[in-house]
């Protein structure tokens, strides 16, 4: 990979693993239209290991609040903070389990430029419906365990390429009453074990096949995808409640369109 390549492909998957735009729709983009070689499984890990140590740092409290709680209720001392880390594992459980059955399938089958440009476009609509049509009246503490597993099954749908982890995660936390800032409070909570499951079982691959790798370009692209995802969820959280999902949604219908006629024209 060259430079350039590295610092594209490392800033676009430190905005797009957070924000509700599907980051598998912008990484084909490049190879699509610059012609651009598949990054490889080296590459992949490293950014998601930018990724992850962004959301850790930025809810760092949160996080140790969370442990804290999870550890006392293990010793009958029950509290907010604990009940919301059960429901964070309880949420990960079914994106764990498709990944675990289906992802083979799913890469297989589903792993396709026109499956990305529709599911960016569907999931996209169902944003828009519910932001514009859910209650919005619940904080993230106030989750029951049947909302956290509902959300938890929207995650994995997130598995097809293009429907976006965090955008269907939202959508289902929208649409069971949450606010904004809550919806994305919990799906970045709940990115952090399901990016590490992702990630450690690509490590897992990774020892099985060893390869050569570019340590500066591991290095650089680690760098810049948690330099553009810590940004990314703090703007991100300061302006949702004001500017709503639907930029988003526009974005999301526009880059699906995009993907149709970029497709239309490799295959014409």
């Amino acid at each position: 990979m060259s430079t350039i390549e590295v610092i594209i492909l490392a800033i676009i998957q430190g905005l797009t693993e957070f924000l509700p735009i599907s980051s598998s729709a912008h990484l084909i983009l490049p190879s699509a239209i610059l012609g651009w070689q598949d990054q490889g499984i080296v590459f992949d890990v490293a950014v998601h290991v930018g990724t992850l140590f962004a959301v850790m740092l930025y809810f760092r409290q949160d996080i140790a609040n969370l442990t804290l709680g999870w550890v006392k209720s293990l010793a009958g001392q029950h509290s907010t903070e604990s009940k919301l880390a059960w429901w964070v594992i309880l949420a990960t459980i079914p994106a764990g389990l498709a990944g675990l059955f289906a992802a083979d399938l799913i890469e297989l089958y589903l792993r396709s430029p026109y499956v990305i440009a529709v599911t960016t476009i569907v999931f996209g609509l169902a944003l828009w419906l519910a932001d514009a049509k859910a209650k919005q009246i619940q904080s993230m503490e106030s989750i029951t365990w049947r909302q956290a597993l509902l959300i938890g099954i929207a995650q994995a749908v997130a598995l097809i390429p293009g429907t976006s982890r965090s955008g269907i995660t939202m959508t289902a936390a929208l649409m069971l009453g949450l606010d904004r800032v809550n919806a994305a409070r919990f799906s970045f909570l709940l990115s952090i074990p399901i990016i590490i499951l992702s990630g450690g079982y690509q490590g897992l691959k990774l020892v099985s096949t060893p390869t050569n790798y570019d340590v500066n370009a591991i290095l650089l692209g680690t760098g810049l995808s948690f330099v553009s995802a810590l940004i990314c969820i703090h703007l991100f959280l300061k302006v949702i409640n004001r500017m709503g999902m639907l930029p988003f949604v526009i974005y999301r219908l526009v880059l699906g369109a995009v993907l149709f006629i970029v497709l239309s024209q490799s295959v014409s």
